[in-house]
């Protein structure tokens, strides 16, 4: 965490400039927070106005302070506000949250503004906070520069959970949920336009808090990513999950953010593709972030994701299993020891397999939890807990369950959750400190989340390195058509000097060209496809300029002149005519990649063919990444039944398919700063062990910068 950094979250001393006497005055709350929430250092109130307030002498101006402030909290509008950014950078502020809004939010004058203020804080060494934000507030020191009414309405409580959001609203709301299920909270922190200081380096500054055990964001852009990347391996490095929610999902929630915090939203699935391949696990909504705190605050990391449902009732049991099912969480297969030992406790109408039924026997043997579960728990299978108990109350010993499930919860450390709709049952298992949720569907939820996330920060444990970019030898058709397109045997070539496999072929120049290209082509064994080349016609079919199953050389040869007269006619570039092979596949895929300019190379590989567009079947996946990376993506498709084979039909190759993504994907990197975007579509896939082969390809050169 760098000293900057420290400046705002643990400062010595903060100056409010704008400051009020009256706590329900922007000005005026910050101060009064601190008083009460222990800061010990020194608070500078500084207005011209005042010679006190709250208690603490007030000044004119930054200048006739004593010293020079760690933080300045800079709540005044307007012109006022750059002068006292101004002021800050002269006098050495290490830090400066900037309240006021009317900045990068609101145009390019604002805009103008917001960068005028950088420049300045750049030049002394200082780091800003916002503009447009609620402030920071770290309830660990007291160190509070911001004005969040909902500190008043939810009273503050020191816990292991840090909050880093882009919107103040935001911040306070998940601090407000959190706090409603009696959770404490020590950082909550806003960073508004970021003009300077992002949500990344925030989260990175907040995780070497040794205190904190969950890290919470809200987002509506990703300026940062290398930040953020960096946050969350450190985060995976001491076992701290990181939930986000990144808002903006749709076009109307793109448009929104824009006028909300002046930033343009990073495409969607490009997103869910960075978070996964950082271990960050992503939710709808803050709602969602306080549900499963609690579960990650007891820091549960399961095995596995097999269930076990328990219920007194026989329908809660099948609903627990559609819950599950629709979480993909499996219901664990029991041992017949575990049955056995299960009978033994249960009377003999009871279910012993899972689900679990133990009935209404529970109305008189108040002790039937307590026994069932460690009966279960030592089965190898059971790696996550439900209990659903939807009626209970007089004759019920709803204390003796509640205490059962604590006491095996505390001696298995495997996580547990419970349903019940009644409060008075509720309130006797969270008493018990158990994950409590009101129905079925929010406690598997949140069990499915704690395993899938689980997975997740494991799995991203020995990862392959990124491939560094590099100068490639490119042939001077494509250093000559800068933000253009290589035409199909151009791109072809370079991938195949890059270990993607591409089709067999030759650029023929004339029909005689074509002819000899036939004949070597099909002395192979191969049938034969003629094709027109032109970077003018990336889409060659829809113009008649592509003829399979050529028989002869012959046939190769008028083509030959067929299509260079058709490119003529089309008054475009005549680069040549492709004779290739037709490859055998079973099934037609797509590869794709392109240079974010926020998350630089992003692959995507689905069904292909030429309904690509309209399926829209595809992964985002960002590199680097492994073949196994690529084969678990798959099984997210539409289409993935296909991949293992149906109806008799032989699996597809992909393994094969994954090794030439992953070629892709090392091609892209090396290539970023030359290369915009690739297209190879088809990829034909056959049988396992027969192989891919990129068919067709189109590469996108980066414009000269």
């Amino acid at each position: 965490m760098t000293d900057l950094l420290t400046s705002a979250l643990n400062p010595r001393s903060v100056a409010i400039i704008g400051a009020s006497d009256n706590i329900h005055k922007i000005g005026g709350r910050p101060i009064y927070y601190m008083q009460q929430h222990g800061f010990q250092g020194k608070v500078y109130p500084i207005n011209p106005t005042r010679t006190e307030i709250q208690g603490h002498r007030a000044y004119g101006t930054l200048g006739d302070l004593p010293e020079v402030p760690d933080l300045a909290l800079i709540v005044v509008g307007g012109d006022k506000t750059v002068s006292a950014v101004e002021e800050c950078a002269a006098r050495g502020v290490k830090s400066a949250v900037i309240i006021a809004s009317g900045f990068g939010e609101t145009g390019p004058e604002g805009k103008e503004l917001e960068q005028h203020m950088l420049d300045k804080a750049r030049a002394a060494g200082m780091r800003l906070y916002g503009p447009n934000t609620q402030g920071l507030a770290n309830f660990g020191t007291g160190a509070i520069a911001g004005f969040s009414t909902m500190f008043i309405e939810v009273p503050p409580m020191d816990g292991p959970i840090g909050i880093v959001s882009q919107s103040g609203g935001m911040s306070a709301m998940t601090y407000g949920l959190l706090r409603g299920r009696g959770l404490g909270v020590r950082h909550v922190h806003a960073t508004g336009n970021e003009a300077d200081v992002s949500v990344g380096e925030m989260a990175l500054a907040v995780a070497h808090d040794p205190d904190v055990k969950l890290l919470l964001l809200y987002l509506e852009t990703i300026t940062k990513p290398d930040v953020l990347a960096q946050a969350a391996a450190f985060a995976r490095e001491r076992d701290l999950p990181i939930v986000a929610v990144k808002a903006g999902r749709t076009a109307g929630g793109q448009r929104a953010a824009s006028s909300h915090t002046g930033s343009l939203a990073n495409e969607d699935r490009t997103v869910n593709a960075f978070f996964e391949h950082h271990g960050i696990w992503r939710v709808r909504d803050p709602h969602e972030q306080a549900r499963a705190a609690q579960a990650y605050l007891k820091g549960w990391r399961p095995q596995g994701k097999r269930l076990v449902v328990i219920s007194n009732s026989g329908a809660s049991c099948v609903m627990g299993a559609d819950a599950a099912d629709d979480e993909q969480l499996p219901l664990a297969e029991l041992s017949p020891a575990t049955q056995t030992a299960v009978a033994d406790k249960l009377p003999g109408f009871a279910t012993t397999q899972n689900p679990i039924d133990i009935t209404a026997a529970l109305l008189s043997n108040s002790g039937l939890f307590g026994e069932v579960l460690p009966a279960v728990a030592k089965d190898p299978a059971a790696d996550l807990f439900f209990i659903h108990i939807p009626v209970a109350g007089a004759g019920y010993d709803v204390e003796r369950f509640a205490r059962d499930a604590a006491a095996f919860e505390a001696a298995t450390g495997k996580p547990v959750a419970v349903a019940a709709w009644q409060d008075s049952v509720a309130q006797a298992f969270r008493a018990h400190g158990i994950a409590t949720f009101p129905n079925e569907g929010d406690a598997i939820a949140v069990l499915a989340q704690l395993a899938n996330h689980t997975a997740l920060m494991r799995k991203r444990a020995g990862h392959p390195k990124p491939v560094p970019p590099q100068a490639l030898p490119l042939s001077s058709p494509m250093s000559a058509r800068s933000g253009g397109f290589l035409n199909e045997a151009q791109s072809l070539q370079l991938l195949g000097e890059h270990g993607v496999p591409v089709v067999p072929m030759a650029l023929c120049q004339s029909a005689d060209e074509a002819r000899a290209a036939f004949e070597h082509i099909s002395a192979a064994g191969s049938r034969v496809v003629v094709k027109a080349c032109s970077s003018d016609i990336p889409h060659k079919s829809e113009h008649g300029l592509v003829a399979l199953n050529v028989v002869s050389a012959r046939q190769a040869g008028e083509l030959f002149e067929q299509f260079w007269q058709k490119m003529e006619d089309m008054q475009a570039a005549r680069e040549g005519v492709i004779v290739a092979a037709m490859c055998k596949g079973r099934h037609e895929f797509m590869v794709g990649a392109r240079v974010d300019p926020v998350f630089g190379p992003v692959v995507v590989v689905g069904d292909g063919g030429k309904y690509t567009e309209a399926l829209n079947d595809c992964v985002v996946l960002l590199p680097p990444f492994s073949a196994q990376d690529v084969q678990t993506a798959l099984q997210r498709l539409h289409m993935a039944p296909l991949l293992g084979g149906l109806r008799g039909e032989p699996p597809l190759d992909v393994a094969a398919l994954a090794q030439l993504t992953v070629a892709v994907s090392e091609f892209a990197m090396r290539a970023r700063d030359q290369v915009a975007s690739l297209d190879l579509n088809p990829v034909l896939v056959g049988s396992a062990g027969e192989g891919a082969m990129v068919v067709d390809a189109l590469i996108e050169v980066a414009a000269a910068r």
